[in-house]
Formats: structure tokens, C-alpha cells, sequence
């Protein structure tokens, strides 16, 4: 993935996070996933591999995708907070269009 994909993806995290759409965090994000209300598991690349493993685990678990993308630092900053391992995205449009410009 290039700097312009890569860019892109980081902007329209921020729009996803500004609507409200983004749960972030490992806990947060754990607990929406097993209310059923995350449809992408975002984890960051640099992220430890046993947060990498849960996360697939319990998003494979749920038929929910998950993807590896960035690091904790530009997660952090798309979505407006400090360094975040871990994101969910609480919209089906807004997943369906992250994996469009993730292409997974």
C-alpha cells in the first residue's frame, strides 16, 4: 500500500471517528465486538502479537473481518486520540468502505 492509499484511509478513519462510528481500544472495542456491534476489527501492524491473536480470534469467531493496518501511533492520530492497538468500526457502510480502500 502506498503513502496516497495509506492517506486515504487514515482521512477517512477521522470521518468515521468524528460520526461516531469508531470504538477504540482494547476493551471498548472487545466488548462492542461480543455485543455484536462491530462489522471491522482494525489492528494496528505494530501491535502485540497476543492482541493480534485475540482480535483474530474473536472477530473469526463472530464472522468478522479483520485487518492489519497502520501503526498505533497513525491510528491514534487518524481517529483524534492518543495511540490506539486496536479499533472497531460500528458502521456497516463505513466498514464495507474500509475494506474497499484496505482491499482485503
Amino acid at each position: 500500500m502506498n503513502n496516497m492509499e495509506k492517506n486515504r484511509v487514515i482521512s477517512f478513519l477521522g470521518i468515521a471517528a468524528r460520526a461516531g462510528k469508531v470504538v477504540s481500544g482494547d476493551d471498548s472495542t472487545l466488548l462492542e465486538l461480543k455485543k455484536g456491534n462491530v462489522h471491522l476489527v482494525i489492528v494496528a501492524e505494530d501491535a502485540s502479537d497476543n492482541t493480534k491473536k485475540l482480535f483474530r480470534d474473536k472477530a473469526g469467531y463472530r464472522n468478522i473481518d479483520m485487518v492489519e493496518f497502520g501503526t498505533k501511533a497513525e491510528i491514534g492520530v487518524a481517529i483524534g486520540k492518543s495511540m490506539r492497538a486496536v479499533i472497531g468500526i460500528k458502521d456497516e457502510g463505513f466498514a464495507s468502505r474500509l475494506k474497499e480502500l484496505i482491499e482485503i
